[in-house]
């Protein structure tokens, strides 16, 4: 038999332990789960493996296509046209997307006046992707008296219109060069900075880029529509469903005894 102190020590501590279970289940029911969906989606995904899509957008406005002219951009592209069919990567799994010109390898970003440009992503050593941009760096050796040491000097160093310098960082893979996907009601899809919240990218009838500032969800100018194009049928297999009969009773022989 238990005495009367140990018992009511006893007591208190389940007591108190059964409180502190209560108020653990009542805090789990009570998480909100749209705070870390919210984190992610805003967070880089760089370890998942990117989904790659190649279609062309359709602005509302203009009724063209947008056009990635290395840094010019417009919509002014007729269907099928090689510079209106665009490279789309996913970023996140938050509806993030890198959208790239396939023709000229730039991205489509937004800078921050809400100027749609577009960049190039360099790789490694400074060389940029593309092939046909080039990059010219010429040196001139100066005479130099015996003894001393020669010194070499840069006579000229251009590069096309769009590349990056040598020294600064690759543009394509900035935070202005990632758009937020929002489809619609009317099923048209806007497109936001994931950079600049509430800017969108849009287009006059002219074709002529609209300055994010200026553009709002509910305008026609910042609608698309997405597009494959001519004679370009989805690249992702669609999933193919088969019957299966159902197995009827085997029906064993009967042997003469």
């Amino acid at each position: 038999m238990y005495s009367a102190p140990s018992a009511c020590t006893c007591l208190c501590l389940h007591f108190l332990l059964l409180c502190f279970q209560v108020q653990v289940l009542a805090a789990e029911e009570n998480v909100d789960f749209r705070i870390h969906v919210e984190n992610q989606t805003r967070a880089r995904d760089d370890v998942s493996r990117k989904q790659l899509r190649l279609y062309q957008l359709y602005s509302r406005t203009s009724g063209k296509h947008i056009q990635v002219l290395g840094r010019r951009i417009s919509a002014r592209g007729e269907d099928g046209d090689k510079y209106a069919q665009l490279l789309v990567e996913t970023d996140t799994f938050g509806s993030q997307v890198r959208i790239k010109g396939k023709e000229t390898e730039f991205y489509l970003c937004m800078n921050r006046k809400g100027k749609l440009v577009g960049k190039v992503r360099s790789q490694e050593g400074g060389q940029t992707r593309p092939d046909h941009l080039i990059f010219r760096n010429d040196f001139a050796s100066s005479s130099c008296a015996p003894g001393s040491f020669m010194s070499v000097v840069p006579r000229s160093i251009s590069m096309t219109q769009g590349s990056l310098s040598p020294f600064g960082k690759p543009d394509g893979t900035s935070k202005e060069c990632v758009f937020i996907e929002k489809v619609l009601e009317n099923n048209y899809t806007a497109l936001m900075s994931a950079k600049y919240s509430g800017w969108y990218v849009g287009f006059t009838k002219k074709g002529r880029p609209r300055k994010g500032p200026k553009t709002r969800e509910n305008q026609q100018d910042v609608h698309f529509m997405k597009r494959y194009p001519k004679g370009q049928t989805e690249l992702q297999k669609p999933f193919k469903y088969t019957t299966v009969t159902k197995r009827s009773r085997r029906i064993r022989p009967t042997h003469p005894g």
